[in-house]
């Protein structure tokens, strides 16, 4: 052993020794753990110098095990963390993506209170999850409450239920599409024929201010029945002694619902509501397919902001103030699920 390791030896031993000495003379428990870890890690060293190893046996296991995240963070960092930053940054900048970057400051954001297209998307938008939220979730439970009973061909119903949410997102807005259609489709041909409406009275489903209720009905249908399954596994884990406590009280079904699946319910609730919340802001899809013109342009009337962030940063290359709107979207996402989270805590006190 050469002068420089038996020199950095001694001096593992002593801050050893020293550690040692602190363990003995420490009375509180949790500073003794902490002394306890630094002699651990003093020895480690130590061992590696005695055995000639340039790192330790800890070292390597961590090694080892930072290797298997590397892929993935690496994957996660590029293509989600980077761009997160950016985009970030980039709602204080002006940028199209070809000329020179420009600081702005908050010029971005002072353009959005006068601009008619945000604000026609952000009421959309907001219209949209006040909507579908409540209706998804009360559909949801109710088919679950049902489908958990023993009905005749439950699982045939079940699977019913679920297959929109697994099916082609463009097949069925296809099939909605022409079952709506303002003149040749069943709907509006029972409005006709049955309800005696003219052709100037029949609805416009995907125009004018009937595309939001179609939209909020056609997620509705979609995501019920995922949501049905959460529900599902919520209600299988009540557990039936409390039913029949409940029975032998003499509560019937809606106090029953009230005062035991209900509560029992509250997490798996909250859970859809958080989920179902976020994912109704983030709608994109669902909007162009079914309101969408032949190129894809959504109207006023359908536009929401996930599409209006699209239409500025890849049609015009405002890419500054896309960020800027998406900025918003982040916030109004992290405000609304903060008070969810706050009002559930507040509820398990």
């Amino acid at each position: 052993m050469d002068e420089k390791k038996a020199a950095q030896l001694k001096k593992l031993e002593t801050q050893s020794a020293e550690l040692m000495t602190q363990i003995r003379n420490e009375n509180d428990i949790e500073k003794k753990k902490k002394l306890i870890v630094q002699r651990e890690k003093v020895e480690r060293k130590a061992v590696a110098i005695r055995n000639n190893r340039k790192i330790s046996r800890e070292t390597k296991k961590d090694l080892i095990a930072y290797s298997f995240i590397a892929p993935n963070f690496i994957g996660f960092a590029v293509f989600t963390l980077i761009p997160i930053v950016f985009a970030f940054a980039l709602a204080f900048l002006e940028w199209d993506g070809n000329n020179a970057i420009e600081f702005v400051g908050v010029e971005n954001f002072a353009k959005l209170a006068d601009d008619t297209f945000f604000l026609a998307a952000l009421k959309n938008t907001l219209v949209y999850v006040l909507g579908t939220v409540p209706l998804t979730m009360i559909a949801s439970l109710a088919l679950a409450i049902v489908l958990n009973q023993k009905v005749k061909f439950r699982g045939l119903f079940r699977t019913v239920a679920f297959f929109p949410y697994v099916a082609s997102l463009v097949a069925i807005t296809a099939v909605w599409k022409m079952i709506f259609h303002p003149s040749k489709g069943p709907i509006n041909a029972f409005l006709y024929y049955t309800m005696g409406m003219s052709n100037e009275e029949l609805p416009q489903w995907f125009s004018g201010s009937l595309v939001m209720l179609t939209l909020i009905l056609f997620s509705v249908w979609k995501y019920m029945g995922y949501y049905m399954v959460i529900y599902l596994a919520g209600l299988q884990g009540i557990s039936a002694e409390l039913y029949e406590a409940g029975g032998l009280d003499g509560a019937n079904t809606w106090q029953k619902f009230k005062y035991i699946t209900w509560p029992q319910l509250r997490s798996t609730t909250f859970f859809v509501v958080v989920m179902l919340t976020i994912n109704c802001f983030k709608v994109y899809d669902i909007a162009v397919m079914l309101a969408g013109s032949g190129d894809g342009k959504l109207s006023t009337s359908a536009m929401v902001l996930v599409y209006y962030i699209y239409e500025k940063a890849f049609r015009t290359w405002e890419l500054g103030y896309s960020s800027a709107i998406a900025m918003v979207l982040f916030v109004l996402v992290l405000v609304i699920t903060l008070i969810q989270f706050g009002y559930e805590k507040k509820l398990s006190e």
